[in-house]
């Protein structure tokens, strides 16, 4: 469980301004895990949606709604 969330997040933006991916590069990357996974058929186009429910359920549970408001300022 994550207890101090303004050093996550300060933490998070220190890594992406030092990795400096660019969209190019990062979306190489996603290509090749992606296909690391269906070659090791882990995901296809029959189960890519397999579990969805399941997994929106928790990240609903671990990421409450914020005050849209809020959100929108």
């Amino acid at each position: 469980m994550i207890k101090n969330t303004i050093k996550l997040n300060k933490f998070n933006k220190q890594l992406i301004k030092n990795e400096n991916l660019s969209y190019k590069k990062a979306l190489s990357i996603y290509e090749a895990l992606h296909k690391e996974a269906v070659s090791l058929n882990i995901i296809n186009s029959k189960n890519i949606l397999d579990g969805i429910e399941t997994d929106l359920r928790i990240a609903r549970a671990l990421n409450p709604r914020r005050n849209t408001s809020k959100i929108s300022k």
